[in-house]
């Protein structure tokens, strides 16, 4: 079978990727809903209901996503080291396929759990986790203390970015 086209393997992310023609109108998916995630988080007080309201998406709090729910799971943690030993271990547990079947886990979200730098043994942490996930991290924001989620921290550009979340 000769289509004019060479072939490669097909890569399935998220989707198909398709490269327009000159003159083609803009793909659909340019004007599709965010896509939809669910927050999970690996303790209580991770900040899953806040990330929900501030973000958009599911809030599962501390049990996998149910039916109806989103399958693309954040795992949430926070930043100090209970909180970043239970996001490893959230994570292991997706690789050993103990996570309900079904599931995908797109990233762990890690918010801060103290204004200003991480002291060096989280840092590493947190590059550890990095090496094997992909980690975004959120500041930290004193009016959500006072349940005042307001607008997502400009820091987190990349994480509007994946949720699609409007700044």
């Amino acid at each position: 079978m000769h289509t004019g086209m060479r072939r490669g393997p097909e890569i399935w992310i998220r989707g198909p990727v398709t490269t327009p023609g000159p003159g083609s109108p803009e793909p659909a998916h340019a004007h599709a809903a965010a896509r939809r995630f669910s927050w999970v988080g690996t303790h209580g007080g991770a900040g899953v209901s806040t990330l929900a309201a501030v973000y958009g998406g599911h809030d599962s709090g501390r049990t996998w996503p149910g039916p109806g729910a989103p399958t693309s799971v954040l795992l949430v943690a926070r930043t100090h080291a209970a909180g970043l030993d239970t996001a490893a271990g959230a994570v292991e547990a997706f690789r050993r396929g103990q996570a309900p079947p079904g599931l995908d886990l797109d990233a762990v979200v890690l918010v801060a759990d103290a204004p200003g730098r991480l002291p060096r043994p989280l840092a590493q942490r947190v590059r550890s986790l990095e090496s094997v996930i992909d980690v975004y991290r959120v500041p930290w924001v004193p009016a959500w203390r006072l349940g005042e989620p307001g607008r997502p921290p400009r820091e987190t550009e990349p994480l509007l970015r994946l949720t699609g979340a409007v700044r």
